[in-house]
């Protein structure tokens, strides 16, 4: 498993330069079907628009990347908005800018710097989220214990469930470069009575910022 980055959620923001109208959308994707989607609703939403340009990257490394100008010039659109995507290392990720022209020719270098803020702009709104690898940990302890590991646990890993029944049984993920120090910890910490086990792979999401 490798790391990546990509936008913790949807957002939408309006850009006025010259009369004309930027709305720039960011969602977060998980394929390229997704996206398509997501797109045709933009599309049919604002049919009236004058351009509905457009940049995706999907997969953990980017495979799959598409950008459109959609009418502008070229080069002016579509690879600004894609730059604000590569430029923050994004992938999952979809941005579109839709414009209504004011009546003011902006000029190549001017759609270049609108498109690029619309962009940078919606992903800033929809913040960035890490994606770290790690590993689903499962943990059974008896309560006096449980007691007096818990502010640890919850400190050192991220606690997805807790089952009270004859033993305390947690579910933990640990990002996977601390997992050997969390195991010796837990070990140390419950005399050896209690050892982590892995069950699993996941991602620890972390919000940038926060």
């Amino acid at each position: 498993m490798t790391g990546y980055r990509s936008v913790y959620k949807s957002s939408e923001t309006e850009y006025i330069i010259s009369r004309s109208r930027f709305i720039g959308r960011c969602f977060p994707v998980k394929d390229e079907e997704a996206a398509l989607s997501l797109l045709a609703d933009i599309r049919k939403k604002h049919w009236d628009a004058t351009h509905n340009c457009f940049a995706y990257r999907i997969g953990q490394r980017a495979e799959i990347a598409r950008f459109s100008d959609d009418g502008e010039p070229g080069g002016t659109a579509g690879m600004p908005i894609m730059d604000a995507l590569r430029s923050k290392d994004l992938t999952d990720v979809l941005v579109v800018v839709t414009r209504y022209f004011g009546g003011i020719l902006l000029g190549a270098g001017g759609l270049v710097r609108a498109y690029s803020r619309s962009a940078a702009d919606a992903v800033s709104q929809a913040g960035v989220v890490s994606f770290i690898p790690a590993k689903e940990v499962s943990l059974s302890m008896d309560y006096s214990r449980y007691g007096s590991m818990e502010q640890y646990l919850r400190a050192a890993a991220q606690v997805e469930d807790v089952v009270f029944a004859e033993n305390v049984t947690l579910r933990l993920t640990v990002a996977e470069d601390r997992l050997d120090t969390f195991i010796k910890d837990v070990t140390e910490r419950s005399d050896g009575r209690c050892i982590p086990e892995v069950i699993g792979e996941e991602y620890l999401r972390v919000i940038e910022g926060q």
